[in-house]
């Protein structure tokens, strides 16, 4: 699912049928299956009324809070492989 469209926790819940909870439970392991330096993460968490983006976090979990503003309004990182070091 991850190598053919990009998605974001909830949307892989649903299609497999799983709590999202589960889904950041399972992608650790997924990254881990690809190794070589392949990504999971393609498009990382961004707050919603800074900008600021997530760029360096390695949790698979959607932060809390904006680190800059505190706000709580933050996108939802989108996964995806994405094969060999190129992360983005």
């Amino acid at each position: 699912m991850l190598r053919e469209d990009d998605c974001t926790a909830r949307d892989i819940s649903r299609a497999l049928g799983i709590r999202e909870k589960e889904v950041y439970e399972h992608l650790p392991h997924v990254e881990r299956s690809f190794g070589n330096g392949s990504s999971v993460i393609s498009r990382p968490a961004q707050c919603l009324h800074c900008g600021f983006v997530f760029k360096k976090r390695t949790r698979f979990t959607s932060p809390g809070k904006c680190p800059v503003c505190r706000s709580e309004a933050i996108s939802p990182p989108v996964y995806g492989i994405k094969e060999g070091s190129e992360k983005s």
